[in-house]
């Protein structure tokens, strides 16, 4: 007996698995280049004003389970830790002190905040806290 429902039943099953198939970036996007800050939530200040010179890098070392780059005009390292899309910063490690404005400040004290990733469609890189995109940064222009 060859009833409609057997005959489509192929085709349900490949809708079926096919939505259950989104797939997230794995980690492995997260290296081999660095990282520009564009967007940063919380200050009122705009932020050309906060970051006039530098804008803040961010660079993953695989392996080594430390981030390096600058928040503004001082470099700094400090440890994280990825799990899936989850992510947490530690306390950053010794760094220049310059004072560089207020920026950096709002850098450094939101990073400590974020628990999350996300790659958007376009490439961006997002930190978020919950699913609020607290900092968005871009591939970094080759120096």
């Amino acid at each position: 007996m060859n009833s409609p429902t057997l005959r489509f039943a192929p085709l349900i099953l490949l809708l079926l698995s096919a939505c259950g198939t989104v797939k997230s970036p794995g980690t492995e996007a997260l290296y081999g280049n660095a990282w520009e800050l564009e967007y940063l939530s919380g200050p009122r200040i705009a932020f050309e004003g906060l970051f006039p010179d530098t804008k803040p890098q961010i660079s993953f070392e695989k392996g080594i389970g430390y981030v390096i780059g600058n928040s503004g005009c001082n470099g700094y390292r400090a440890p994280y830790e990825l799990k899936g899309q989850k992510i947490q910063f530690g306390q950053p490690g010794p760094s220049t002190l310059m004072y560089c404005g207020e920026g950096e400040n709002h850098f450094r004290a939101i990073i400590q905040k974020v628990d999350g990733w996300r790659l958007t469609e376009a490439g961006k890189l997002e930190l978020l806290l919950g699913d609020i995109p607290m900092m968005r940064f871009k591939k970094a222009s080759p120096q």
